[in-house]
C-alpha cells in the first residue's frame, strides 16, 4: 500500500459505532450490579462506570499484548479500518491477495482478526470515556462527584491513545512509536485508577463508614503517612522507568538477546552497543542509519532492563516491608489504639499484595528468558505491570467521602 492509503477514513463511522455498540455490554453490566447493589447518586454511579471503564482499559492492554506479539500489529497495513472496511470479512480478498504474496509477512486472516478486535476493544473504551465525559459535565453541579476536567483529561488521553495506535501503523511499528503507545496505556491505568479510588467512599457497601475514609487521611497527613507517601510516588516513577525500558526491550524484540540467567551469554559483561541500542528514532530492526541492529545493541537493551529490575524490585519490597512495619504500629495519632479502632486500615494486606505482584513479576520476566519468550509469560509479564501500576496508585489516592473533589 501506498503513504496515502495507510490512513482510509472510509470505515470510521462504522467502527465508531461498533465501539458504541460494545460499550452497551459493560454499560449494561454496571445498571445492573449498581441497581441490585442500591446505588444511589450521582458519584456512586461515577465511581461504578469509572471501574467498568478501568477493567476494559486493563483487557484492551492483555489484548494489546496479545497482537504485538503475535506480530498481528500490521495485520490491517491501513487505520482505522482494513484495506478500507470495517472488519476483515469485507477485506478478505485484499487479505489473501497479500497472504498469497508473502505467506510469512505481516498480514493473513489470522493476523487480521486480533488487529481489528484490539482496535474494536479501543473504540468501546473511548466511547465507554466519551459517555463519562458527557455525563461528568452534565452533571457537574451535583455535590460529591469529580470535577469533569478529569473526564475530560482522560479523554483527550484517549484521543492520544488513538494517534498512537494510528502512528504504530503507518509508522510500520517503530519502537519508539509502540513504547510510547504502551506506557501511555499504563497512563490511562493510572488516571481511571485515581478517579476510581477518590470516589470509593461512595460505594453503596461503605455507606456510613466516612470514619475510615477521615482516618486514612488522618494517616497519610501523620508524619510516618507523608513520609510514605513520597516514597511511594517514588517507587512508582522507577516502574514508569522499568515499563519504558520493558516496552523497550519487547519492541526491539530483544527479550532474546540474553537466554540465560543471572549472567548473559555465558558472562556477567556481555559485549553491549548502548549507544546503538538507545538510538530512539529508528526503524524497526534498523540503526540510526539504517543498517540492520547488532546482537551488541539488543544485548544493551535487554541488560539495561534486567539491571534496572533489580532495582525496582529491590524498590518495592522495601516499600512493601515499610507498609507491614507501619501495620505493626509506628507512631500516629490515627493508630494509637488498633485493637480498638475498627477504622484501622489493613496496611499487611497491602505489602503481601505488593510483594505478590512484585513476585509474579519476577517469575515471568525469568520465564520469558529461561522458556524462550513463550506467550502466555509474555503476556502475564505486562498484565503485571499494569496490575503494580493500579495497585502502587490505589495506595497513593486517599478515598474521599461525602465531599466534590475539584
Amino acid at each position: 500500500m501506498t503513504t496515502a492509503e495507510l490512513v482510509d477514513l472510509a470505515p470510521l463511522i462504522e467502527l465508531l459505532a461498533l465501539g458504541a455498540v460494545l460499550a452497551l455490554l459493560p454499560l449494561a453490566v454496571v445498571v445492573w450490579k449498581a441497581r441490585r447493589d442500591g446505588v444511589q447518586g450521582w458519584p456512586a454511579w461515577q465511581r461504578a462506570l469509572t471501574v467498568a471503564t478501568l477493567f476494559l482499559t486493563m483487557d484492551l492492554i492483555a489484548f494489546g499484548a496479545f497482537t504485538r506479539l503475535t506480530d498481528s500489529g500490521l495485520g490491517c497495513p491501513d487505520w482505522p479500518g482494513c484495506y478500507g472496511e470495517a472488519s476483515p470479512w469485507g477485506a478478505r480478498d485484499d487479505i489473501r491477495a497479500a497472504h498469497a504474496e508473502a505467506p510469512h509477512g505481516p498480514v493473513s486472516p489470522t493476523k487480521a482478526w486480533i488487529e481489528m478486535i484490539h482496535r474494536y476493544l479501543a473504540t468501546g473504551v473511548g466511547a465507554l470515556i466519551t459517555g463519562l465525559m458527557v455525563a461528568a459535565w452534565l452533571r457537574r453541579h451535583h455535590q460529591g462527584g469529580l470535577s469533569p476536567w478529569w473526564a475530560t483529561a482522560t479523554f483527550v488521553w484517549v484521543c492520544v491513545q488513538g494517534a498512537f495506535g494510528a502512528l504504530t501503523v503507518t509508522m510500520k511499528l517503530q519502537p519508539i512509536i509502540v513504547s510510547i503507545h504502551l506506557l501511555g496505556a499504563m497512563l490511562g491505568v493510572a488516571l481511571l485508577t485515581a478517579q476510581a479510588r477518590v470516589l470509593e467512599g461512595h460505594r453503596p457497601q461503605l455507606a456510613g463508614a466516612a470514619a475510615l475514609y477521615q482516618a486514612q487521611q488522618a494517616v497519610w497527613q501523620a508524619w510516618r503517612g507523608a513520609t510514605l507517601r513520597r516514597a511511594g510516588r517514588w517507587v512508582l516513577a522507577l516502574l514508569a522507568a522499568q515499563i519504558a525500558l520493558g516496552a523497550w526491550v519487547s519492541t526491539n524484540y530483544a527479550v532474546l538477546a540474553c537466554m540465560d540467567v543471572p549472567t548473559c551469554q555465558g558472562q556477567w559483561w556481555p559485549e553491549m552497543d548502548f549507544r546503538s541500542g538507545f538510538q530512539l528514532w529508528r526503524p524497526l530492526g534498523k540503526d540510526a542509519h539504517g543498517e540492520a541492529i547488532t546482537a551488541a545493541a539488543l544485548t544493551a537493551i535487554h541488560m539495561a532492563h534486567r539491571l534496572m529490575a533489580l532495582v525496582v524490585l529491590g524498590a518495592l519490597a522495601a516499600y512493601g516491608y515499610a507498609l507491614w512495619r507501619w501495620r505493626a504500629g509506628e507512631p500516629s495519632n490515627a493508630l494509637n489504639h488498633r485493637a480498638s479502632n475498627p477504622t484501622a486500615l489493613p496496611w499487611r494486606r497491602e505489602a503481601m499484595v505488593l510483594w505478590a505482584l512484585a513476585g509474579w513479576q519476577l517469575l515471568t520476566g525469568l520465564s520469558n528468558v529461561v522458556l524462550g519468550w513463550p506467550l502466555a509469560a509474555a503476556l502475564a509479564h505486562t498484565v503485571g505491570a499494569a496490575l503494580l501500576v493500579w495497585w502502587l496508585v490505589r495506595l497513593l489516592v486517599v478515598p474521599r467521602a461525602n465531599a466534590g473533589v475539584r
